[in-house]
């Protein structure tokens, strides 16, 4: 199997992972009383900082793993997959885990700017493998 399968599987695990620890750490609050189940309004900041960052960061996840499939879909169907595709792949993987781990640390403005690295990275890699399966790189 491909590389390529391994990085898009490891991206969804890492975005399961991340809706499960969530879901664990809102239960919390839920099951020992300290919040209703309703007190975490969709698309709100809500609870602590800490609380708002691990929801962002499982968004944030959310939103890039259709990304993730266009790009891997489009390589395997125009038969463009090889070692440069399955290292950006490794690369937006690698960068995803990293951007999220950075996001849950902190909020502060260093390591926003880490962060914003890690997602530049993804957004590069991803246009690099566009250039690449379409014959322009």
């Amino acid at each position: 199997m491909d590389t390529l399968y391994w990085a898009l599987g490891g991206f969804v695990f890492w975005t399961l992972l991340v809706g499960f620890s969530l879901t664990t750490y809102r239960s919390i609050f839920v099951l020992t009383g300290k919040k209703k189940s309703n007190e975490f309004p969709a698309g709100v900041q809500h609870g602590s900082e800490f609380n708002w960052r691990f929801n962002r960061a499982h968004m944030n996840c959310l939103e890039n793993v259709p990304l993730f499939v266009a790009v891997a879909f489009l390589s395997v169907s125009l038969q463009k997959v090889d070692s440069f595709v399955n290292q950006a792949a490794l690369l937006i993987l690698a960068a995803r885990v990293l951007q999220t781990t950075t996001h849950l640390i902190s909020g502060s403005p260093w390591f926003v700017n880490i962060r914003f690295t890690f997602y530049s990275i993804q957004i590069i890699s991803y246009a690099a493998i566009l250039l690449h399966i379409f014959s322009i790189l």
